[in-house]
């Protein structure tokens, strides 16, 4: 028997902050959209631009991840399903919503100084000072990597 495949992987940016809510569970689903796009010529030379949106939804420790470190305009790798939810309104009318069921993100943006998150007890990162040192001098932590500058 024929397996078959749901799979789909974008690169783009969001186009607003992602929004968290809970399931009556206590599940954690955070949602936010993102931005594809592609440039083409045309036959003419004529350069031209298309931008697609994605919904994307993402569950539990997923979910939790985006909300704290995703911001508007960051670009992320997003990996998943395609899903179409309907339903009907209070008119009678079905809409229909296809979104992407995100397994797994890459952050794919520098890490930025940010404000702490409501919810975390951590301080908020600190960029480094990235001045260059006096000549003949080599820069304090020039090769210390620490827990702060690995992005998940």
């Amino acid at each position: 028997m024929a397996k078959d495949l749901n799979k789909v992987m974008i690169i783009g940016r969001l186009g607003k902050d992602p929004e968290m809510r809970h399931t009556p569970g206590g599940s954690p689903v955070t949602t936010f959209s993102v931005a594809t796009g592609r440039q083409w010529k045309d036959g003419s030379g004529e350069l031209h631009e298309e931008t697609e949106w994605f919904n994307v939804v993402t569950w539990n420790k997923l979910a939790e991840i985006c909300y704290e470190h995703l911001r508007k305009s960051s670009r992320v790798y997003i990996e998943g399903r395609l899903q179409t939810r309907h339903w009907e309104d209070q008119n009678g009318v079905t809409h229909y919503r296809t979104e992407v069921v995100a397994s797994d993100m890459i952050m794919l943006d520098s890490r930025v100084p940010r404000e702490p998150s409501h919810y975390s007890d951590e301080p908020p990162y600190h960029q480094p000072d990235h001045r260059s040192p006096a000549r003949g001098q080599q820069a304090k932590d020039d090769f210390v990597i620490g827990d702060e500058d690995i992005p998940f």
